[in-house]
């Protein structure tokens, strides 16, 4: 039987896993001998003199696109610009029916009645899963009604009408794409990376974008969460039709189906369950999306809050930003049920006997209606019913910053002086030819030569973008957050995975977190810990713990049985088994959840930079302002491209840490 390995030959290897940091110490030791453009990259291709924007004008070049785009004549009779205002004007079409259903009302017929949406809800709730879905349903809308003081119903109702034409659009899209991508490889080959680059792209870019092909308003919010919401559905589909057996698949041919029934009669039914979750998915992007398309106009309750947070008004903003978590939770709990929903078979006798349900929806809309004729309280409460607790949620939010105010503003102070800003210097100390290298040489680790010329190149796209200062500065926020993500995480994860209902609860709180709009984050943020670093980590990191949480949870629990019992018989303790056998087996996994809990980083890195942070968030939000698309555009490039450098290294790495444990092929 063989003994440990010496210490003698274990520090080869050990040098060897740490080959890739020499060429990147090398040269940050060296700096002061390293030319002024090895260390910060000039700011302009005319070596800082000129105007243009970066060591490659990039921002030049896509505003040329973008205006040759707008202005160039296709065949001499109409413009791309023209195109998309068309498509816009399409939008309008369904946008102004669900508006018209929901709150304006269809001339002298008015919208649905509150009572009614309230207990079609109910209804719905009882016919997916029960009582608990019905009340919580019912309740969810009964809540926006009555906390209508400042209008969140109306505002409520504007949001959901562009949530009903974005789901469809979205759902349809991601479909065709992803059939298309399931059955030919070369369109596979193409979807796929724009996929990440979409995933990975920050919202704040493409508005823009949207903003100058589409115009603004409720319709260019539809399009723009469209965009947003599409992949997800994509990726899914083509997931569940490429794993549908061959079994059913030559049954089909067996029964002699053509192409188009194998297609819609054996194929989609089979992937039913991975659709209807990305029909789950595609409601809470949209959900997310239409609160962030307020910067281009779309109404609701995403532009309220917006104003709320920006004039400070936190008992207001966290009144409507109740609101958005109800709707939210309510999505996300009405479509899990209908995805996890089963035929049911029709029993025998009357119409209230086969069908309880549509006959309780029939008396719902008729007696609403009936009701809404008596009096215009069954169509939305007046003023005076409604009420409003966001003077009583100041008062309580001014008591406790003032009574955590000294504790919180020590720590706050603390880790800005003692950990942030230094951690932050360090970042921006290092020379950018020093952290191509170290890229690059992790990347030859784990790859060889194609993947490191890939994330060498993301890096020097970063670097020649004219952004490299403010790139370093997200990235050490999202450093930050990661860390702190990891240590809170992976030990919640650890203590989750040991119980069954210690496994339920932790994944339920993050099922729960994972349904809330990222703006609501922002709220105990800045009330605890105003406007600095500090409150904007704090943000990310509350949001993008979920990750590593779940995928060390999932890691742990699915270590193999007999590997378990092997160990057991061995003589391991608990604790031997935790470190020695589960922890390394579920480290591919938790690489994994690391590299998701980078990409939420970076998203809500871009949403923290809502209240002030100086980093790429800040540009994206300048170029918004001054509707300059291609800075958009290469801002939330740089971005996408530390998500997908970190993204192809970590992914790399979990598969690397698989086949050493015999897990993939």
């Amino acid at each position: 039987m063989a003994g440990p390995v010496p210490a003698t030959e274990q520090m080869p290897s050990r040098l060897n896993m740490m080959a890739p940091m020499i060429p990147f110490a090398l040269l940050w030791l060296f700096k002061p001998l390293l030319p002024s453009w090895a260390i910060v990259p000039p700011k302009s291709c005319l070596g800082g003199c000129g105007t243009i924007e970066g060591l490659i004008p990039f921002v030049d070049w896509v505003n040329a696109g973008i205006q040759f785009l707008r202005s160039y004549e296709i065949f001499g009779l109409f413009t791309f610009r023209d195109i998309t205002r068309s498509i816009a004007r399409g939008i309008d079409v369904p946008l102004d029916f669900t508006e018209a259903l929901l709150y304006k009302g269809f001339g002298a017929v008015g919208p649905m009645p509150w009572v009614m949406i309230v207990g079609l809800m109910i209804v719905f709730g009882l016919y997916l899963r029960g009582w608990r879905l019905a009340l919580l349903g019912g309740g969810t809308f009964f809540y926006l009604s009555l906390f209508s003081l400042r209008g969140i119903w109306e505002l409520s109702m504007k949001t959901l009408s562009a949530i009903a034409v974005s789901v469809p659009l979205a759902a349809i899209i991601g479909l065709l794409i992803g059939i298309a991508a399931a059955k030919r490889q070369r369109i596979a080959m193409v979807v796929a990376p724009m996929l990440n680059i979409l995933q990975s792209l920050p919202h704040f870019s493409y508005l823009i974008i949207v903003a100058i092909f589409f115009g603004v308003g409720a319709k260019a919010g539809v399009i723009a969460t469209v965009i947003f919401a599409f992949p997800p559905m994509t990726r899914l589909t083509m997931l569940g039709l490429r794993e549908i057996s061959s079994e059913v698949r030559e049954a089909g041919i067996m029964a002699g189906c053509t192409r188009w029934q194998m297609l819609y009669k054996v194929e989609i039914p089979s992937a039913r369950s991975a659709l209807m979750l990305g029909v789950n998915q595609v409601i809470m992007q949209c959900l997310a999306m239409v609160v962030i398309a307020s910067f281009i106009g779309q109404p609701g309750l995403g532009h309220d809050l917006l104003t709320r947070l920006q004039n400070l008004r936190l008992g207001q903003a966290f009144e409507i930003g109740v609101a958005v978590v109800l709707i939210a939770v309510t999505l996300d709990r009405f479509s899990q049920a209908l995805v996890e929903k089963e035929p049911e078979r029709i029993k025998d006798g009357p119409l209230w006997v086969r069908h309880p349900y549509l006959c309780a929806i029939a008396l719902i809309i008729v007696g609403s209606i009936g009701l809404a004729s008596l009096t215009e309280a069954a169509v939305q409460l007046p003023k005076e019913y409604t009420v409003s607790i966001s003077s009583y949620l100041d008062a309580m939010i001014k008591f406790i910053t003032t009574s955590l105010f000294t504790p919180l503003g020590i720590l706050r102070d603390f880790l800005l002086v003692y950990v942030f800003m230094p951690t932050k210097a360090t970042f921006q100390s290092m020379p950018w030819v020093a952290v191509m290298a170290l890229i690059g040489c992790v990347g030859w680790k784990l790859g060889r030569w194609k993947l490191a010329l890939t994330v060498m190149a993301f890096v020097f796209f970063i670097a020649a973008s004219g952004y490299w200062v403010r790139a370093v500065i997200t990235l050490y926020m999202v450093f930050v957050a990661l860390c702190i993500c990891a240590a809170i995480g992976i030990p919640l994860g650890i203590w989750a995975a040991k119980k069954d209902r210690r496994t339920k609860f932790v994944l339920g709180l993050c099922d729960t977190f994972q349904t809330f709009p990222s703006f609501i984050y922002l709220l105990p943020a800045v009330m605890l810990f105003q406007i600095s670093d500090v409150s904007a980590i704090f943000a990310i990191v509350v949001y993008a713990t979920i990750p590593i949480t779940r995928y060390t949870i999932f890691g742990l629990r699915n270590v193999p049985s007999q590997i378990v019992e092997a160990a057991l018989t061995s003589g391991c303790t608990e604790r031997q088994m935790l470190w020695k056998v589960r922890m390394p087996m579920a480290f591919p996994e938790m690489l994994l959840g690391l590299n998701q809990t980078l990409m939420f980083a970076l998203f809500m890195v871009m949403i923290a930079g809502f209240i002030g942070t100086v980093d790429l968030s800040q540009e994206i939000f300048r170029a918004l302002s001054f509707n300059d698309g291609g800075k958009g555009l290469v801002i939330g490039l740089c971005v996408s491209l530390i998500g997908l450098t970190a993204d192809r290294l970590l992914v790399e790495w979990s598969n690397q840490q698989k086949k050493r444990l015999g897990f993939a092929n």
